[in-house]
């Protein structure tokens, strides 16, 4: 029995197929690696899913849909997997657009005073609600999150992700020096509190954990030690922290850690550089902690918003992918001044421009899908529409301004038609947003 017969012969009563019509996107490749073939389109697409889970995507001439079924019409929409943020930072969405500081000026300006709230369960849930609102208007199905020092930051976090079905990976930060006193925990206490938070949410429902040092300026060596002893005890968790985003930043941590070759290397000596540990920006890397970074399997979030606002420095994609770095997309809310993967495409295309390179749209679209599932090593869950895989996907409207719908309608190809979207495209795109298979954008209002 081929695979899409194997689907459908797995039907349950309880749970009725459910059919999409539209256009569809995807990719099952790399680009840098499959080229063209590494993306399919379907001009006029069915996808079926049961269960939340993908059954096929097939033309829609060539999909056998029971009589029973009722289809959801996209025409005209082109549906896409949904977005993957692969570094965000929840408590800073009142901080986002705010004026005049880059990096450690920020966080002692904006992110540390409004960090210090979070000590209170209210505030920690409906800001959480709000943002994973602000997720879901934007396209984003899974992102790796930050969270505060405070524990129940986290099970507010996760407490309202689980609500809503979604993958979503966060975790405690980690910070016992060179921050304010009521945000530092101990060595101890933050492994203890870590130790707790696994226990409870890791793998629960659609839910993962990061060990999360903020960075290695803010974690004693002590504390480093223990985020290492976390990951060898849970070698299934991720580690999410910074590194290289500004120059000041990189001095401090070379005077910190004098007897370390460089960035990288601090964190390499506590053992947190292998898979699943994703490192946010990488702008002022050399060339050896790049080829370190692709051999330990490791992964970068490229920032664009947040390094162009912040004036961080622009980042060297070429770089990365001749190291064999697996690079995902973040917004970096709130340095960054956008939920929209899409406003994130569109500044990562400049930051290239500015370096000579081009950036392909398809390498553009995969990085903000399936390149963030392999990035966050989730790509057997989700990432596209192979059959198996979580359901997850955006509805996006070509036609949603006035401006886009001119352009979108003159373009030669459905290359052309993505390059416009990612450049002109924003939030106002996102017609609905599907969490295994369920809407969750348009009860939003």
């Amino acid at each position: 029995m081929d695979t899409i017969g194997f689907y459908l012969s797995q039907l349950s009563m309880s749970a009725p197929l459910q059919a999409f019509r539209g256009s569809f996107l995807h990719c099952v490749a790399d680009p840098a690696e499959a080229g063209d073939a590494s993306a399919q389109y379907f001009a006029d697409g069915v996808l079926l899913v049961e269960n939340g889970l993908v059954v096929s995507l097939e033309e829609a001439g060539q999909t056998s849909i029971p009589a029973d079924c009722a289809v959801q019409d996209f025409t005209g929409k082109l549906l896409v997997p949904g977005f993957v943020d692969t570094h965000i930072h929840y408590p800073q969405v009142d901080v986002i657009a705010s004026h005049g500081t880059q990096l450690l000026d920020w966080l002692e300006t904006y992110t540390f005073p409004t960090e210090q709230k979070f000590d209170q369960e209210d505030t920690a849930s409906s800001t959480a609600h709000f943002f994973l609102d602000e997720l879901m208007r934007n396209g984003t199905t899974t992102a790796l999150v930050f969270a505060t020092v405070y524990k129940q930051s986290v099970d507010a976090f996760f407490t309202a992700a689980k609500e809503r079905n979604l993958r979503m990976l966060c975790g405690k930060v980690m910070m016992d020096r060179n921050a304010p006193s009521a945000l530092c925990d101990t060595p101890e206490s933050s492994y203890t509190e870590s130790q707790e938070l696994i226990a409870q949410w890791h793998n629960q429902d659609r839910l993962g954990y990061a060990v999360t040092p903020r960075f290695a300026p803010t974690s004693s060596d002590e504390q480093l030690r223990m985020a290492g002893k976390l990951l060898s005890e849970h070698p299934d968790v991720h580690l999410h922290t910074h590194l290289s985003e500004n120059i000041d930043e990189c001095n401090w941590v070379a005077s910190l850690f004098p007897n370390q070759q460089d960035y990288l290397s601090v964190y390499e000596h506590f053992g947190l550089v292998r898979k699943r540990s994703v490192f946010a920006h990488g702008i002022h890397l050399s060339h050896s902690e790049w080829s370190r970074l692709g051999k330990a399997q490791a992964s970068v979030a490229h920032c664009p918003t947040s390094n162009l606002f912040i004036g961080s420095g622009l980042f060297d994609l070429p770089t990365a992918r001749k190291a064999g770095v697996k690079v995902g997309l973040g917004t970096d809310i709130g340095g960054g001044d956008s939920f929209s993967l899409l406003r994130t495409i569109n500044e990562a295309y400049k930051i290239q421009q500015l370096q000579g390179v081009t950036l392909d749209p398809l390498h553009a679209f995969y990085m903000a899908t399936l390149g963030g599932a392999v990035a966050l090593d989730l790509d057997d869950r989700i990432g596209n529409f192979a059959p198996g895989k979580e359901a997850d996907f955006v509805a996006l409207d070509t036609a949603s301004t006035p401006l886009l719908k001119r352009r979108t309608s003159v373009a030669k190809d459905w290359q052309s038609m993505l390059f416009a979207l990612m450049m002109l495209g924003d939030d106002r795109c996102v017609y609905d947003t599907f969490i295994l298979g369920e809407s969750a954008k348009r009860s939003l209002g």
